[in-house]
């Protein structure tokens, strides 16, 4: 389609943009610190949104001082999240839309998440996998986001140019991981307000976003 030719990939970021999945890791995360013997709420949530598996297993383990293992704090999240994730994946507004449009417009599409493997493999089934030419998940590269490594990784297996990939995010440190990649941003805030920036642009809603925009934004930089 000539009005995308300028756009070589649109990368998704999965929780809390694509999938309403923040209140299934509230949940899965007060059940987690329940059994260390400490309290979770909306506070520490969002001190985790867009970061790792590992970062919140720490601060679980230094907020209750329990001196159980990590890998058995962190299976206990991921089993949690798996049992929800493959009976219930509530995608966010204007979602489906924009992945069909995407799809039905032959863009290659990769969804990068700092979420696990065993997590994104229930979401994609839920989702579309045919909507994805591939994902990188959070453990599959040595350094996850704010760190750019998760979407330089996708554009090079995508060969595509990371300049001429629009990033779509919901998080801070997404942003933050797209934007040091290169990558043209669009910001959609979920949990936690994402400000305007140079070079970045904020949205409500993926109803606010289609193909042709998205194609827009690249568009300077050919």
């Amino acid at each position: 389609m000539r009005e995308t030719r300028g756009l070589q990939a649109v990368l998704f970021d999965m929780d809390g943009l694509l999938v309403d999945s923040e209140r299934l890791w509230l949940e899965v995360e007060t059940e987690t610190m329940a059994w260390l013997g400490g309290t979770w709420g909306p506070e520490q949530q969002e001190a985790l949104v867009g970061g790792s598996l590992d970062r919140a297993v720490e601060l679980m383990l230094r907020m209750t001082g329990s001196a159980a293992a990590p890998a058995e704090v962190g299976r206990r999240m991921v089993d949690g999240m798996v049992e929800r994730l493959s009976s219930c994946v509530p995608m966010m507004p204007g979602a489906k839309e924009l992945l069909a449009e995407v799809r039905a417009a032959g863009v290659p599409a990769a969804l990068v998440s700092s979420s696990h493997r065993a997590l994104l493999e229930p979401a994609l089934d839920a989702i579309g996998r045919e909507h994805f030419t591939l994902s990188v998940a959070g453990d599959e590269v040595s350094r996850t986001k704010p760190d750019p490594e998760p979407y330089l990784t996708a554009a090079a297996r995508l060969g595509a140019e990371p300049g001429r990939c629009v990033v779509l995010e919901d998080s801070p440190n997404g942003v933050a991981a797209a934007e040091a990649a290169g990558c043209v941003t669009v910001a959609v805030p979920c949990l936690l307000p994402v400000p305007p920036a140079p070079g970045r642009t904020v949205v409500e809603s993926l109803r606010d976003v289609d193909l042709r925009w998205l194609a827009e934004l690249v568009a300077p930089a050919r």
